[in-house]
């Protein structure tokens, strides 16, 4: 029952951040979304931003075991470089960027959620590190990149694209043309 009651609050946080943003998310909304009465979210969340904190581990929490899987496929590397560009429209769409944005720009003045946002973000670092490193790409500079150096590459540019794409339609063309062109260079560098 309070399982069910948390995923409901979770839930239904995830819809009023969609609509509202961080700034407007009321909690007094939240439980009117979830039928609950508010002092529920102050139990199982402590408040608002237990609460968004929780929203976000969930919707990471998916993604991290959904790319995971995706990366340990039998396939090329650029191949499954190119299947984590498709999921960006999913994950676009479910809100989940939106929340992690909110979430990382939110961390800028809070340390709690600095702290916590940067721990989830180095799941995603740590993977694609892993991946890199298992891929035997060959970067063929005098000076090799890290994997880890370009693990950061990678994440970086995916976390630079999706803030382009949530503040409008000036790029949203040259962003996923730019990302599926780190697959070409992947393909490059791929070893037979």
């Amino acid at each position: 029952m309070a399982t069910d009651t948390r995923d409901r609050i979770v839930d239904a946080a995830r819809d009023v951040l969609l609509a509202d943003g961080y700034a407007g998310l009321s909690t007094r909304r939240v439980a009117e979304r979830a039928d609950v009465p508010l002092s529920q979210i102050h139990y199982h969340f402590g408040g608002r931003q237990g609460l968004v904190l929780a929203l976000l581990a969930r919707e990471n929490e998916r993604r991290v075991t959904r790319q995971t899987r995706m990366y340990a496929e039998d396939a090329p590397l650029h191949v499954r470089y190119e299947q984590a560009c498709d999921f960006l429209d999913d994950d676009l769409a479910s809100g989940y960027v939106r929340v992690l944005q909110e979430m990382v720009a939110a961390g800028w003045s809070d340390p709690e959620v600095s702290e916590q946002v940067t721990a989830l973000l180095s799941a995603w670092f740590d993977l694609l590190g892993r991946v890199v490193a298992e891929s035997g790409v060959d970067v063929g500079t005098s000076d090799p990149l890290r994997s880890e150096d370009i693990a950061m590459l990678v994440g970086m540019a995916f976390l630079g694209g999706e803030t382009l794409l949530l503040l409008g339609d000036r790029w949203p063309d040259q962003v996923r043309v730019a990302l599926r062109r780190v697959g070409d260079l992947i393909r490059a560098f791929e070893r037979p």
